[in-house]
């Protein structure tokens, strides 16, 4: 069996953002439901040895929010977290790796786009490689990630392109707009040996035939819910970009993600990364209604999943 965990629901900047005044920032100031920590799953196949999906700048609050992920046993030192899969080079993605450096083990697995975006950066060497090394990972190529003492894990993953941009602070490097390009987002396909299996795909641009045919039939889905619709942060004032700008496929619309995934079969179905100004976060609210009626579940903080 496997088992995750959302240890965050939110897009970039959580739920309330610290600079925000919208509509739902400001409801989420004061009442706690609609809170959310920058997204992240937990996952395991044992209940006792996890790895996590992406590590959020909220690490340190979800960790200690979530007894499953509190250090075992007499030793001093001592976490459950054998390892951490990025997606995408996002700050939301890889800057809780910061918050992981007082000397446990564990491996970052990424593609080597990603990995050299920390080899870049030479504050990411607080995590030393002898004790946290990084692990690059071949799409379309399954691979056993294993235990800090290098037992197997028991789960085998895949990763694969999926439609999307570049981390945002990289775009302008050399002073042209970078385009998107394989590695850029990858998807995540994780089974355990002996049952379950879920996809993962916080961020995708667009759902391609390819990976339509890939995820039907998926038994338990998370997916990209940041905007309900493309146009959503220039209308509430927030951004000037679109979602597809930003690399997002809208919940809504023609080509949102509900009516393009209406037709495949699919289990359990999980839309997180979700923006402060989508209106799908508000129980109630005609977008959550409809989500819900497509069979959608809207992801929170501390949801458990299995499969």
């Amino acid at each position: 069996m496997l088992r995750a965990i959302v240890l965050g629901a939110a897009a970039g900047g959580g739920v309330p953002q610290w600079n925000c005044n919208c509509e739902i920032c400001r409801k989420a100031r004061t009442e706690p439901s609609l809170r959310g920590t920058q997204a992240s799953v937990a996952i395991s196949c044992d209940d006792q040895n996890w790895f996590l999906i992406n590590a959020s700048p909220d690490i340190r609050q979800q960790i200690n929010a979530t007894p499953q992920l509190y250090p075992a046993g007499e030793a001093i030192r001592h976490s459950p977290i054998a390892g951490v899969f990025l997606t995408n080079g996002e700050v939301d993605a890889v800057a809780g790796l910061l918050s992981l450096r007082e000397g446990s083990p564990f491996s970052i697995y990424a593609h080597p786009k990603v990995l050299s975006v920390l080899d870049a950066n030479s504050i990411f060497n607080v995590l030393n490689p002898q004790i946290v090394p990084r692990r690059s990972i071949e799409v379309e190529k399954p691979f056993a990630p294993s235990l800090a003492d290098g037992r197997p894990s028991g789960l085998e993953v895949t990763a694969f392109f999926v439609p999307g941009k570049p981390a945002w602070y990289l775009e302008n490097l050399a002073g042209a707009e970078r385009t998107e390009s394989e590695g850029d987002t990858i998807g995540l396909h994780v089974r355990a040996l002996d049952g379950g299996e879920l996809f993962f795909l916080a961020a995708c641009a667009e759902i391609t035939a390819d990976l339509a045919a890939r995820i039907d039939g998926a038994p338990l889905i998370f997916f990209d819910g940041t905007l309900w619709r493309d146009d959503e942060m220039i209308a509430a004032g927030l951004g000037k970009k679109t979602g597809a700008r930003m690399g997002h496929i809208s919940i809504s619309g023609e080509d949102g993600a509900l009516r393009k995934l209406a037709g495949l079969k699919l289990g359990k179905k999980v839309f997180l990364h979700i923006n402060n100004s989508n209106p799908v976060l508000l129980p109630g609210s005609a977008e959550r209604r409809q989500a819900e009626e497509a069979g959608w579940h809207i992801a929170y903080d501390g949801m458990e999943l299995t499969s």
